[in-house]
């Protein structure tokens, strides 16, 4: 994660350019912007990449793009969704990009692999965990908050294994001996840390997460 200019060569980097662009079009059109009219939920989501970039600059790695840190994708998209979700770690990467941890030529690069497909595995697993398993809030903060975001980490360090394989940065040997192992400690981590904030906020503030309704998930419990 964390790609710098340098790692791949000039067509990944235009690619990712480009796929970004219409992602970041995509969740421009249809983010829900009127929730963040009110001023507590505006709070929170600036509250939240505030966090988050603090977060994302504590980072371990020896070798360049080869280092991780957590990403909070799973809290950040069941506080506000997928589209203000994507957007809000865009800001995150904006941040860390601007203090040296990552290059400008390669953000686009960076913004799908740590904000574009960690979303998009973060709402497939809430779609999937709310069609296929009871609505209890146990299940929500177990199923999303600690397994979702494991997964959500693994996820992108597979994705981050095979873009450094494509763009011929590392060999496949070397990464999966020093590199996407590592992602198991990190999902760990992101799982407890991600489960706990989680548990707080229903049971604290379930007003700021959009996705957890209490007609739904505490009715008749």
């Amino acid at each position: 994660m964390n790609l710098p200019d340098s790692l791949l060569d000039s067509t990944w980097l235009w690619l990712g350019w480009g796929l970004f662009a219409v992602a970041m079009l995509g969740a421009a059109v249809r983010a829900p912007w009127q929730r963040l009219a009110d001023n507590t939920q505006s709070n929170v989501w600036l509250g939240t990449i505030v966090v988050l970039t603090l977060l994302w600059s504590i980072k371990a790695g020896v070798l360049p793009g080869l280092n991780l840190h957590l990403l909070g994708a799973m809290v950040f998209t069941l506080e506000f969704g997928p589209w203000l979700a994507f957007l809000g770690l865009s800001l995150v990467l904006s941040g860390i990009t601007l203090n040296g941890a990552a290059g400008w030529e390669s953000f686009g690069l960076n913004a799908l692999l740590m904000a574009g497909l960690p979303v998009l595995m973060a709402h497939g697993i809430y779609r999937f965990n709310q069609k296929r398993l009871s609505k209890n809030p146990f299940v929500y903060i177990f199923a999303n908050g600690f397994f979702g975001s494991a997964l959500t980490i693994l996820g992108t360090g597979l994705a981050a294994t095979l873009l450094l394989v494509a763009g011929g940065a590392y060999p496949l040997d070397k990464l999966l001996e020093e590199y996407l192992p590592y992602f198991l400690l990190l999902g760990f981590s992101e799982a407890w840390l991600a489960g706990m904030v989680v548990t707080i906020l229903v049971v604290y503030r379930p007003q700021w997460i959009a996705t957890f309704d209490d007609t739904i998930y505490l009715a008749k419990k």
